[in-house]
């Protein structure tokens, strides 16, 4: 396919779960012939670096100033939305404009839905990016449509907020429901977060790391919703499998245990006999979910895996924060039945090996699509965001997964759990089969599948606006 080297700029929103997928599929633009610049803030650089030592010449980079946010934590998201656009959009504007040949289309994550006004000033499309499934952006343009409302909102926690526009007509407790979306008069951040994200439903179009075969029904809604036909589906769009490690080890982050000596423990266990436990790079466990978890782990007689976050510096400093630690003698008890790290796991290379399993997970969609793409099983333990409905797909309509926990409402007891991590083992379960047939679909779509005539269509209309 010829793309005589469109420029197109991709600008993702500053946290690692939201730039390496943006940056995934930019790795899959340049190699079908395009010139891309990424548009990214100083603290976020070193992500970048094995893609330009891959795409020398056609990636380039804009390192924009990072925005200092003082909010607490569950006023931070908005907080970075807004001073990102007032931070950001001078500056793009002007490099814009005295750019000698600046890029045909604006790429930006979801988060940055004011890049539209951007784009229009420009005069150029502006493509939405979600790093989340079409299932959760079902949700997230309704609620911003029409924001649920509770009449007693504190004690009523368990109020069903129902969806029957959506398809399979899901519903969820009032609890499980992001704040953000939550109807609250005359409140100026809200105010400001609806309309960045009603502004990616009128944007030129929107691209997803997912594939058709996850989530059909959920694209032809979203197609429906949005009255055009510019929705693509191109994931999974994870870092190519060419066998190298090291690739693995540096995607987000550098492994804080060696990772020889990781691979040499999970190569002296069985197949699918080790549960891989992990919560992502946000979630920080209370020590009430952490006691019930490591309890679980040791009366269940599973092999695991676990990694544990470790709090930045900022969120140690919450004097009332509630940050679990690992037991005393924990890990003297396992003996070698477990593998503890503190810190980033290269997560990809533990789920792609023979002996993992099962994946507890806290459904972040990076995490779904990667444990989808290694075929495991999957134990789900939503903390919060778009979770609760990716935990709900895997569960309730792909029957891929086993609800385990959810946030710090539905908690087990420990011994609940174990028998959960021991029977999540069994081969013969069914969900271990459906996960094989999904799996073979996420690596089938991105190997001359759905995925794959779905980028190569997407560049096909970018090039017919240039003519």
């Amino acid at each position: 396919m010829s793309t005589n080297g469109v420029h197109i700029a991709a600008y993702p929103y500053p946290t690692s779960g939201h730039i390496i997928p943006l940056l995934d599929l930019a790795h899959r633009l340049l190699t079908r012939g395009l010139t891309v610049t990424v548009f990214v803030t100083t603290s976020n650089l070193p992500l970048l670096q094995p893609y330009i030592s891959t795409h020398p010449s056609s990636l380039k980079h804009l390192v924009l100033p990072s925005p200092d946010i003082t909010a607490p934590p569950q006023k931070r998201l908005l907080a970075t939305m807004r001073a990102l656009r007032d931070l950001h959009y001078p500056i793009l504007l002007q490099w814009f404009r005295s750019h000698s040949s600046p890029p045909v289309a604006i790429i930006s994550d979801f988060f940055l839905g004011w890049t539209r006004d951007l784009a229009c000033e420009l005069g150029v499309p502006r493509l939405v990016f979600s790093p989340s499934g079409a299932f959760s952006m079902s949700f997230a343009l309704s609620m911003c449509r029409d924001p649920p409302e509770n009449a007693d909102p504190d004690q009523d926690i368990n109020f069903q907020v129902s969806f029957p526009k959506i398809p399979n007509s899901p519903a969820f407790p009032w609890w499980q429901i992001p704040a953000h979306y939550k109807s609250v008069k005359e409140d100026s951040d809200l105010e400001f977060f609806r309309n960045d994200m009603l502004a990616n439903t009128v944007s030129w179009g929107m691209l997803f790391n997912s594939f058709m075969e996850l989530e059909r029904v959920y694209f032809t809604h979203l197609k429906k919703e949005l009255g055009n036909d510019r929705v693509w589906a191109v994931g999974p769009v994870l870092p190519p499998d060419n066998g190298d490690l090291q690739e693995y080890i540096v995607r987000g982050g550098v492994s804080s245990v060696p990772c020889q000596e990781l691979m040499n423990w999970l190569d002296a266990r069985p197949d699918n006999s080790v549960v891989y436990v992990c919560f992502g790079s946000r979630a920080v466990l209370t020590q009430r979910q952490m006691d019930v978890l490591t309890a679980a782990l040791e009366q269940s007689s599973v092999q695991f895996v676990l990694c544990v976050r470790v709090p930045r510096e900022d969120e140690q400093q919450q004097g009332n924060a509630d940050h679990g630690v690992i037991p005393d003698g924990f890990e003297d008890r396992m003996g070698g039945r477990g593998f503890v790290i503190r810190g980033w796991a290269p997560q990809v290379t533990i789920l792609s090996h023979r002996a993992v399993g099962v994946f507890l997970t806290h459904c972040g969609w990076n995490s779904v699509l990667e444990g989808i793409t290694a075929g495991v099983v999957m134990l789900t333990w939503p903390m919060g965001a778009d979770q609760y409905s990716n935990a709900k797909l895997l569960v309730d309509e792909l029957g891929v997964a086993i609800r385990a926990c959810e946030g710090t409402q539905n908690i087990p007891t420990s011994a609940e759990l174990a028998r959960l991590l021991a029977s999540s083992v069994d081969e013969t379960r069914p969900e271990r089969l459906l996960a094989k047939e999904l799996s073979a679909a996420a690596v089938s779509a991105v190997n001359g599948g759905s995925s794959d005539t779905n980028l190569d269509e997407f560049i096909k209309q970018l090039g017919d606006l240039g003519k």
